[in-house]
């Protein structure tokens, strides 16, 4: 460090003290980046080795996934992929296991009613539902990292999912079907359905292979609640038809809201009375009930089971007064004892469900981890973003050869087991252990369930996503392109359908940040008197400006969308167009008089990548810079992106002694070329 010290003090020695010059202040030398690499040492050169046999080198390759699967690697690996086995050695059972238990129970209780509710959204009998509410929170215990994420049915899977078996399956136009015939159509539905499951599933172990769970990073969080309001209300739309009581073939495709809607107010005089009443008489139980739990969450021991008195309450009224066979209200019927036998998926249907199951993936793994981050950073611990793709992909794939339909974490369920008191994902035993009474024993008490009574739980439990839509004027304040993406998608969801609108709302999203990366101005720096700090020259700070030297800052990524701003700005600054500087700097003052630059000093310490049109664009502004007698020097640049321009010719233009580790040291060996003497400025201070 000795070395790199000088004798010289700053011009100003011998002047009055003033606060905004450090009086006696040791100065040094400029710093290049060849110099800070004497001075400090760079990366340690390894020393060459003789050339190795090539089958030497394949034997030793092979070796190494062996190596590092022996021992404590192989158990570090399995820790890994089995998280309770870190979690549960630690688990406190005395502070935790009354609250995991309660909110267990508490869940499974909700994911009943739920779960055949989401199953008519499905398109399949509500049955299915319930095995969906069991297998996958059975695989994701052991398998995820979220400690109070909640998975099973979603609403907006189970409404993507439907649209696709609907598609698949259409309802034939014969109006009445027989047994038999209803029959073998739910059996081709359900089998469309788990096939949906099983190749999302595999997409997300695909994509779990390839440790993608970066990709969850493309779905922000305008994207993904502008996703989800947008698709509760195409729920709201769907369920009119139960709720009135009218038998309507559902709408598919773009515009499937508006026909649905049309379809409805078309057959409105058709509605059944009895269906109607029941339907306003569980929406006036639910909705209450929800919002008491929602303002007295503090109070209350555990959340009001609203939906399960409900469906009590309706069974029995059902039951007691012949509702079915009077009125002809729908009831849920005979829920079948036991599980389904194992059955793979048909896989001839693929190539037809490849682009209904991607978004499907997609949404599964954004809506999972954007949740379980929450919560994480919540309660200060780690989710890893792979191992969730790995549990969710086992959890669809596995349980599709249980007859079930995608699923995921859902927003209602895990809010449910927060402030139930859960703490792990033993939580999720509990919830099995519950449905799975249900499916062995107590499966015939809702034999007289009325479906108007699932399809309210449905739009009752869109409660939250509706309620996201008050977030917009706080979004509007913090980022109004953060609100135009939230709208975009929005509409798009609403006006289109759910996965055309997820692809708008990601390429819109992707758009707004290209197009950000293309309205950044490059700044004009100015030197605070007294410091060695350097500002830019906009705004009302006195800032020092020495004649011929241009300071400028590059505070975005030089690629080939950039390089053509990134040659109009130096241009523009430097003179080197055809016509010259033809209007003054915007950042400059505006009685300042343009004089030629003799020195520029680029601050690459915004340029986080350069792609080759960007570096070929630099390589060029060095030649004319150089041909028009402009000494050009190059600061803060990193080692990523000085890497790039040296493979480009940077380093035939200009030398190494032209790259400085600072703007300071760039700054302060312009002033000494410059041979500008000013007791204002100082160069560079220890």
């Amino acid at each position: 460090m000795s070395a790199l010290l000088g004798t010289r003090t700053c011009p100003c020695q011998g002047e009055a003290s003033d606060l905004k010059s450090p009086l006696g202040a040791r100065l040094r030398e400029p710093l290049t980046e060849a110099r800070f690499q004497q001075l400090f040492g760079g990366e340690e050169q390894e020393p060459e080795l003789p050339a190795e046999p090539r089958l030497a080198r394949l034997c030793r390759l092979w070796r190494l996934p062996a190596s590092a699967c022996s021992g404590t690697g192989a158990w570090r690996l399995l820790r890994a992929r089995l998280p309770p086995l870190s979690w549960l050695p630690h688990y406190r059972w005395r502070a935790w296991l009354l609250g995991d238990a309660v909110a267990g129970v508490t869940v499974g209780i909700v994911h009943v009613p739920q779960g055949m509710a989401f199953a008519l959204l499905t398109s399949v009998p509500p049955v299915f539902g319930l095995y969906t509410s069991f297998f996958p929170v059975l695989i994701y215990s052991l398998l995820g990292t979220g400690r109070h994420l909640s998975t099973g049915t979603f609403a907006v899977l189970s409404l993507m999912t439907g649209s696709a078996v609907e598609r698949l399956v259409p309802e034939p136009l014969v109006g009445n079907l027989s047994g038999i015939e209803r029959e073998q159509l739910d059996a081709q539905r359900v089998g469309a359905a788990a096939a949906l499951a099983f190749v999302s599933g595999a997409l997300m172990l695909g994509m779990f292979a390839l440790q993608l769970g970066v990709l969850s990073t493309f779905l922000s969080e305008p994207v993904v609640k502008a996703l989800t309001s947008g698709a509760a209300l195409h729920v709201l739309v769907s369920q009119l038809p139960s709720l009135l009581g009218l038998s309507l073939p559902r709408q598919i495709g773009c515009f499937s809201l508006f026909k649905t809607l049309a379809a409805v107010l078309t057959a409105l005089p058709r509605s059944s009375p009895a269906e109607l009443t029941i339907s306003a008489l569980s929406l006036a139980l639910l909705v209450p009930v929800k919002e008491l739990n929602v303002r007295f969450r503090d109070r209350l021991p555990t959340p009001i089971p609203g939906e399960v008195v409900m469906v009590l309450l309706a069974s029995v009224l059902c039951f007691t007064s012949s509702l079915d066979t009077r009125y002809n209200v729908q009831i849920v019927g005979l829920l079948p004892g036991g599980f389904p036998q194992p059955l793979l998926p048909n896989l001839a249907e693929v190539p037809s469900i490849l682009a209904d199951s991607l978004p499907i993936a997609l949404v599964t793994f954004a809506v999972s981890a954007s949740l379980a981050s929450i919560y994480a950073d919540k309660y200060s611990y780690t989710v890893d973003s792979n191992q969730e793709l790995l549990a969710h992909g086992v959890s669809n794939l596995i349980s599709s050869l249980f007859s079930c339909f995608p699923n995921s974490a859902t927003l209602a369920t895990t809010s449910l087991l927060v402030d139930a008191g859960g703490n792990t994902q033993l939580a999720g035993l509990f919830s099995c252990m519950v449905v799975l009474s249900v499916l062995l024993w107590l499966g015939p008490f809702f034999y007289y369930l009325p479906k108007a009574v699932l399809a309210c739980i449905n739009i009752s439990s869109m409660r939250q996503m509706f309620f996201q839509m008050q977030e917009l004027p706080q979004l509007w304040r913090i980022s109004r392109m953060d609100f135009a993406v939230w709208m975009v998608t929005w509409v798009a969801v609403v006006t289109l359908s759910v996965d055309l609108g997820l692809a708008v709302g990601v390429i819109f999203s992707m758009m707004t940040v290209v197009c950000r990366t293309q309205r950044v101005q490059c700044l004009a720096l100015g030197l605070a008197e007294g410091t060695e700090l350097y500002k830019p020259l906009r705004g009302k700070h006195k800032l020092l400006q020495v004649p011929g030297l241009c300071i400028l800052s590059y505070p975005t990524p030089l690629y080939f969308g950039t390089r053509g701003k990134f040659r109009h700005i130096l241009e523009w600054h430097l003179g080197l167009g055809k016509g010259g500087k033809e209007t003054p700097k915007a950042d400059g003052p505006p009685d300042r008089v343009a004089e030629p630059v003799r020195v520029v000093v680029l601050d690459f310490s915004g340029v986080t990548f350069a792609d080759a049109a960007g570096a070929r664009e630099v390589v060029q502004l060095a030649s004319r810079c150089r041909d028009a007698g402009i000494h050009l020097l190059l600061a803060q640049c990193n080692a990523l992106v000085l890497e790039t321009l040296t493979r480009a010719g940077f380093l035939d233009r200009v030398s190494p002694e032209q790259l400085f580790v600072s703007v300071q040291d760039a700054a302060a060996h312009a002033l000494e070329r410059l041979e500008f003497t000013d007791p204002k400025i100082c160069t560079v201070w220890v």
